[in-house]
């Protein structure tokens, strides 16, 4: 298989589960004009993730980047916002697909990281869940930065600051899938089925859990096969 093709295969997979970090606010250093804008972004993500069609998705993402991009540039302080323009990136190269994906990829990456910078802990470090979905997800060298033991890393720290939250295991047991480590998947991903509703994320909770019990029937079924 070409390089091309093989590139376009693994960004489109970033859709599906870079349906990203859904975390409910939990202390903001955001203005009020922000904190409305930045439910707006994750309930229209939301909409467009779970609600469109799929070939609808690219372009709708595209415009909610904009608005995203917008807010950031209204608040550059502010770590949720740059948390979310780059999940809202990510999310859009998953749609799109192709080299232009990777460049967005990128992109994301460098909001992903501003945030961390700014503040680890916002959004329930949901930085670091995403930042480490990307890592295992994108290709590596010299396609692109994946690297799946900088993603470990980064999703074991999304653990250690939400350990019950709802994204955060299910990225991890996504992570653990694609590792053949069956066990430790299921795990991750009951707890993740077993999260605390979010206040106002209902969408993004259904969504989330819908794809958390698909990705558990297939992990029991290589369980009950044996393997490990």
């Amino acid at each position: 298989m070409k390089p091309l093709p093989i590139l376009r295969h693994i960004l489109r997979r970033i859709a599906l589960p870079l349906a990203i970090v859904l975390a409910a606010p939990t202390a903001f250093a955001l203005a009020e004009a922000g904190r409305t804008e930045l439910k707006v972004l994750q309930g229209r993500w939301a909409d467009i993730q779970y609600g469109l069609p799929e070939k609808q998705r690219e372009a709708a993402f595209a415009e909610l980047a904009e608005r995203a991009g917008k807010a950031v540039a209204a608040e550059p302080e502010a770590a949720e916002l740059h948390i979310w323009h780059g999940i809202i990136l990510s999310t859009w190269a998953g749609a799109k697909g192709g080299l232009g994906a990777l460049d967005l990829v990128k992109a994301a990456k460098v909001e992903l990281e501003t945030a961390l910078k700014l503040d680890a802990q916002a959004l329930d470090g949901s930085a670091y869940t995403s930042l480490g979905s990307l890592y295992y997800q994108v290709p590596g060298w010299p396609l692109g930065f994946g690297d799946d033991a900088r993603a470990e890393a980064l999703l074991t720290q999304a653990l250690a600051v939400n350990p019950a939250g709802i994204d955060a295991n299910y990225f991890h047991g996504d992570f653990l899938w694609r590792q053949k480590r069956y066990g430790e998947a299921r795990v991750a991903l009951e707890k993740a089925l077993a999260a605390a509703d979010r206040p106002g994320r209902a969408a993004a909770d259904e969504g989330r859990r819908a794809e958390a019990r698909r990705l558990l029937e297939q992990v029991r079924a290589k369980l009950e096969n044996g393997a490990q």
